[in-house]
């Protein structure tokens, strides 16, 4: 199948390109009904038109192999475009070094990326080699994300991010996790980026941090979707957490700046929530307040998990043996599925194991040194 997709796609790029559908980039129709953008025209001549599918497209990208019930599903509109640049990007990829299958699921799952036009991504293209080591690196990146390349077309607001991100320490290392990672911060305005780095420096001096500008690079490098975010959410949350943790400016300050940072990911909603099913929880076994602010503390991704899972979990150790105080102490326990908890602690009762007195840290052991460990026991219960 994915043999006869790179067939049809290297007939297509080799057939004479002379469908009416299509816009010749360099010479641009003289009558259009709306300006070009970008060096893209696009011509709306009556209701009919709008609201059908483009059929010499639909063929085009049939020979390519693209999905088209993919694209139907995530950006349906581009199928009703009168002009697109689908063999322009097709053969701008395949220039690139990417393959004919590579090309076909980047337009399936980023269908607008056809709408860009060949000097368009050319200039994106050389600002990307600025800090990516090869052209093969960033195929890889459009295959793992094709949004990350194609989301924008605004090159000038994509070199401005970079330097505004470059400015507040990041490297090129780390610009490349940023972009791969969270893309739609290089579509953002500087604007709205410089607004949540602004926020981050003032939380930090409002704290009594020292070095805001540190406090907020390494928020950004701890979660990288937080310049994504809006800073109201942000706000909502670093205030919620400290009035419900009760914690003192210099705990919210280390905890910010540690783990905690990726929490501010939630919504305002969801944080409370899954806050007061761990608390409830806690309580309901004779824990403490003070008990769930050691826990979150020490393992602040606690505060992802939604009720049902944390409470499967919970019951699954505490039915297995193991006291709240052992939970509270090593939280990272709960990172394992509750499968796999279950498991482990049905092959250690099998052996005798004492949870009261050996602790809990073997369950927290990688799968290679738990069946190390289980064999040592099995050949030694006493062990």
């Amino acid at each position: 199948m994915k043999m006869a997709a790179s067939l049809r796609l290297r007939t297509f790029l080799h057939a004479p390109w002379a469908l009416a559908s299509k816009c010749i980039f360099d010479h641009p129709p003289v009558q259009l009904a709306s300006p070009c953008l970008h060096g893209l025209c696009t011509v709306t001549s009556n209701k009919k038109s709008v609201k059908s599918e483009n059929k010499s497209l639909l063929e085009n990208l049939n020979l390519m192999g693209v999905d088209l019930k993919k694209v139907r599903q995530r950006q349906p509109a581009i199928l009703r475009r009168i002009f697109t640049n689908e063999k322009g990007v097709a053969q701008f990829l395949q220039g690139k070094g990417a393959s004919n299958n590579v090309i076909a699921s980047i337009i399936s799952r980023y269908p607008r990326s056809i709408t860009r036009s060949d000097r368009n991504l050319e200039q994106q293209w050389d600002m990307w080699r600025s800090f990516f080591d090869s052209d093969e690196e960033i195929i890889r990146v459009l295959d793992r994300s094709p949004e990350s390349f194609f989301r924008s077309s605004d090159n000038e607001n994509l070199e401005s991010n970079i330097r505004f991100l470059t400015s507040l320490g990041l490297n090129s290392k780390e610009l490349h996790r940023l972009l791969t990672t969270a893309p739609r911060t290089f579509s953002n305005t500087v604007n709205l980026n410089k607004q949540m780095v602004e926020l981050l420096e003032c939380v930090c001096s409002e704290l009594g941090g020292e070095d805001p500008a540190h406090f907020a690079k390494t928020i950004i490098l701890r979660n990288e979707y937080i310049l994504i975010r809006s800073t109201k959410r942000v706000k909502t949350n670093i205030d919620n957490i400290q009035t419900s943790l009760e914690l003192s400016d210099s705990e919210l300050l280390a905890l910010l700046q540690g783990a905690g940072a990726e929490i501010l990911d939630l919504s305002n909603e969801c944080l409370k929530n899954n806050f007061e099913s761990l608390q409830q929880k806690i309580i309901m076994h004779g824990g403490r307040k003070t008990d769930v602010k050691k826990l979150v503390l020490a393992y602040p991704m606690v505060l992802f998990m939604g009720s049902n899972t944390l409470s499967s979990k919970l019951d699954c150790l505490l039915e297995g043996g193991i006291t709240l105080m052992q939970i509270v102490k090593k939280p990272r326990v709960l990172e394992f599925s509750t499968k796999n908890i279950t498991g482990r602690i049905v092959e250690l009762q099998r052996v005798g194991y004492d949870f009261e007195r050996n602790g809990i840290n073997i369950l927290e052991l990688s799968r290679k040194r738990f069946d190390a460990k289980m064999e040592r026991l099995t050949a030694s219960p006493d062990e």
